[in-house]
């Protein structure tokens, strides 16, 4: 069996789905330029193949990611790639647009429906198969709706009802009840199929999951579909094996695929999935195809992942063209699916990129040296930049791009930044030919340590205020001065809050760090006092961002305090660490 995903590294490729499915615009409908198709499965056990009007078709395909208003526009370049079938994952109103675009260009669309809990570990909205006629008798009386508005659109290859939701159930329910919950959706996945053949007889219905392990559920509860489907990406060779030892009567398609996804790789030095580069990028959608030709009879084409834009986290590991700039991956797959590329000029090849010095301490704030070695198959003039993403510290997906300075020789000097935890740097190299090299490292920025003696650490520490009980609190002021960097003293949610130390005696200091959590202080004073209750400002903010302030302060005090006044985010004062440095 193919083991399923684990949640944690569950997250880039269903989230863009989800993106994906919810995202399309209500168009003004264009004219279809050819008659309906009939599709269906032909042959016998492990001698299948899929027809169109009585023609061999093989699904060579990419999951469809622009806007439905850029459909006329994109088309044409995967017809040129070889694409002959893009999937969806919803269909209602906005889809004819896409629809009679991919018919007008030659290209068929796996259409979707969506079901809850869809997009496999990390999805939402769960669902009692088992008890929610509501919820099951509005599908029921939905997605026929639309099969019949469309079914003799020429666009349409087939319906695909639902996305890894066998595996997503687990974020649910467990035990007994999530064997009940799946072999519950996966009959009502059979009853939905019913429906749909009732209105239209000829094109075939699948249903897909993000493993061959939701594949006995299917068959044993949904003997009407007409062929599986399996999101598979790094195991999509395995799947040949799986279908093998699993006695099954069904082909299938791969209706995603592509490199190893973030649930598949090792981690790296810094503890984060090691994101492959594009040359493994590129080969694992060459591998993927040819495992998945390799089950001749049985394995009826794919569509891989992902003809998408998006220039973020889950863009950078997964597009084929983010932004609309052509990566490795994407002539990979153009050669893969027969496209013409002996006129290409190709994207630059990033061989190496390195951070100097070591990547698992990189000073907040301080330069950061990053060397690469580029080349370019047509001999390009090539231009460079350097982008950061936090995903893993605050799942913030978009990624902001840094000023650099080269430093010739492939050498690119940048300020690391200045909130402490793993970040991912991203070096990307554009050819000015519409193409991209990207390749990315992860850092783990650390406070620069101050020379001289924290004179704060394990001294008493007092506040106006902290939580008692509150996700990882309580969380007191002496947290502040543990020497822990995740310990945190947390404030109430309300200006102004303080915290402060007592040195034990009026100690001589010259310099003062805050870390910040991500409830920082947008503006605050650094005080100081000899008996606690009259206050000196030695420093002033008015402009705080968060991470790591360090400070050059020349003071002699018994306390010193950090007073805030503006608080950054909508909760309170939050610091990891308040140092004082003699």
């Amino acid at each position: 069996m193919i083991r399923p995903r684990t949640r944690a590294r569950r997250a880039a490729a269903p989230l863009i789905a989800g993106v994906l499915a919810a995202g399309a615009l209500v168009l003004p409908a264009q004219s279809a330029q050819a008659a309906p198709s009939v599709v269906k499965v032909t042959g016998g056990q492990g001698n299948w193949q899929l027809t169109v009007d009585g023609s061999p078709y093989q699904v060579k395909g990419l999951t469809w990611g622009p806007s439905v208003a850029d459909a006329d526009r994109y088309m044409p370049d995967l017809r040129s790639m070889g694409v002959n079938t893009v999937r969806t994952w919803g269909t209602d109103a906005s889809s004819k647009p896409l629809f009679d675009s991919a018919a007008a260009h030659g290209i068929k669309v796996i259409a979707g429906f969506w079901l809850q809990p869809g997009g496999g570990p990390g999805s939402g909205g769960c669902v009692n198969y088992l008890t929610d006629t509501a919820y099951k008798n509005q599908m029921l009386d939905e997605f026929p709706k639309w099969v019949q508005e469309y079914k003799d659109h020429p666009g349409v290859l087939m319906w695909n009802v639902g996305n890894e939701s066998v595996l997503g159930l687990q974020n649910c329910y467990s035990g007994d009840e999530l064997e009940a919950q799946r072999n519950a959706y996966t009959a009502f996945v059979n009853d939905v199929t019913k429906k749909i053949h009732a209105v239209d007889p000829n094109h075939p219905v699948t249903s897909t999951d993000a493993w061959v392990g939701a594949w006995p559920y299917y068959k044993r509860n949904a003997p009407d579909l007409d062929l599986y489907a399996v999101n598979s990406y790094d195991a999509v060779c395995d799947v040949k094996s799986a279908w093998e030892q699993g006695g099954y009567s069904k082909p299938y398609i791969v209706t995603e695929g592509g490199p190893a996804g973030e649930w598949e790789v090792p981690d790296d030095i810094n503890g984060v999935p090691e994101e492959p580069t594009d040359r493994a990028k590129a080969e694992g959608y060459t591998r993927a195809w040819n495992c998945i030709k390799d089950h001749q009879g049985v394995a009826l084409g794919a569509t891989l992942f992902h003809y998408g834009l998006e220039y973020d986290f889950g863009g950078i590991w997964f597009n084929l063209l983010p932004a609309g700039e052509k990566r490795l991956s994407y002539y990979a797959l153009k050669r893969a699916y027969g496209g013409d590329t002996s006129g290409d000029n190709t994207p630059p090849v990033i061989g190496r990129f390195d951070v100097e010095g070591d990547a698992t301490k990189v000073g907040a704030g301080r330069d950061l040296t990053l060397a690469t070695q580029v080349t370019d198959p047509d001999g390009d003039a090539l231009t460079h930049e350097v982008q950061v993403g936090s995903n893993y510290i605050d799942q913030n997906k978009y990624l902001t791009t840094v000023p650099h300075t080269d430093l010739g020789g492939g050498r690119l000097k940048v300020t690391a930044p200045d909130k402490p935890g793993v970040w991912k740097v991203y070096v990307k190299v554009k050819d000015g030919r519409g193409n991209v090299g990207v390749e990315t490292r992860s850092v783990k920025v650390v406070p620069p340590t101050p020379g001289g003696t924290n004179v704060a650490l394990g001294k008493p520490a007092t506040a106006s205020s902290f939580q008692q009980s509150y996700g990882d609190c309580p969380c007191p002021a002496s947290n502040a001065v543990d020497g822990g960097a995740t310990s945190r003293w947390a404030s109430d949610w309300a200006d102004p809050q303080w915290l402060s130390v007592d040195l034990g005696s009026r100690t001589t200091f010259r310099h003062v760090q805050l870390v910040w959590e991500a409830s920082y202080a947008k503006a605050y004073t650094i005080q100081t006092s000899d008996d606690g209750q009259n206050w000196q400002t030695v420093r002033e903010v008015t402009d705080g961002n968060g991470g790591v302030d360090s400070f050059d302060i020349s003071g002699t005090a018994r306390h010193v305090r950090v007073h805030g006044t503006a608080r950054g985010t909508g909760w309170g004062y939050s610091l990891y660490e308040f140092g004082v440095y003699s």
